[in-house]
């Protein structure tokens, strides 16, 4: 109980808690975008994990209550001690404010966090619940067959002959219309941006950084954030300069 306590009624225990949480969500981020990759390979890929996920039933639902979890628990502890800095800095302001010395996405993390908020929440709405998509995929998206068996660490999890949901089209046809993939570009960016300082912020307080790899280390943390970057910008990019097309188009088109 204690333990608890101090977990979160202390400003350490909070963000050890953002830390922790951050982590979590970290490795979450870097798992979806692998997966979302697989659009760029055979459409059998994408729709086989896609169905693949789905048939882990209540394994899912737990994956996806936890992660909930510790997406609200990092947001608490981000609002908790931002308000608390503020009370201790008090309603005095600062003679002088220290722009340059701050880095950019320090200054900026908090707000960030909360564009990439909605970001989720429509990113959830679009793809997952389908309530934020508009044409005819939103209802009618084509039945799909897999070719050929989709296989995990070896093992065949879903067989060739499965009827799946043509995830691949959903994708393709999701980020056609300029203004989302222009929305998922940007709050990608400030994701990106988000990730810079907390994978950093999370190091320093868990322990793991000292003085002589912390250099080291942060062009790692820049280097992950640059290429999470480049992987999600790519997908949104490739539908909107045509190198990525519904597997029935890119059929048509070989055809011709």
């Amino acid at each position: 109980m204690n333990l608890v306590c101090n977990l979160f009624g202390s400003s350490i225990g909070r963000k050890f808690i953002m830390a922790l949480t951050g982590l979590v969500l970290i490795g979450f981020v870097f798992g979806h975008l692998v997966g979302n990759l697989q659009v760029f390979a055979h459409p059998d890929k994408i729709n086989g994990y896609a169905h693949f996920l789905q048939s882990l039933g209540p394994v899912l639902w737990l994956v996806r209550i936890g992660l909930l979890v510790c997406l609200g628990l990092h947001i608490w502890a981000a609002t908790a001690l931002t308000l608390e800095s503020r009370r201790a800095r008090g309603s005095e302001p600062y003679g002088v404010k220290t722009w340059i010395q701050a880095a950019f996405a320090s200054r900026y993390i908090r707000w960030s966090g909360y564009v990439v908020l909605g970001f989720i929440l429509y990113h959830l709405a679009h793809f997952t619940l389908g309530v934020a998509q508009a044409g005819t995929y939103k209802t009618a998206l084509p039945a799909y067959t897999l070719t050929a068996d989709y296989q995990v660490l070896g093992f065949t999890v879903v067989p060739a002959g499965t009827p799946v949901h043509d995830v691949h089209q959903m994708v393709v046809l999701g980020f056609q219309p300029p203004l989302v993939a222009l929305f998922y570009i940007v709050a990608v960016g400030l994701l990106s941006l988000h990730l810079l300082h907390g994978m950093d912020s999370l190091f320093q307080t868990l322990g793991w950084r000292n003085a002589s790899w912390s250099r080291s280390l942060r062009t790692v943390v820049a280097l992950l954030c640059v290429a999470y970057f480049a992987g999600n910008l790519v997908i949104p990019g490739a539908v909107m300069t045509g190198a990525l097309k519904p597997a029935s188009a890119a059929k048509t088109a070989s055809a011709q």
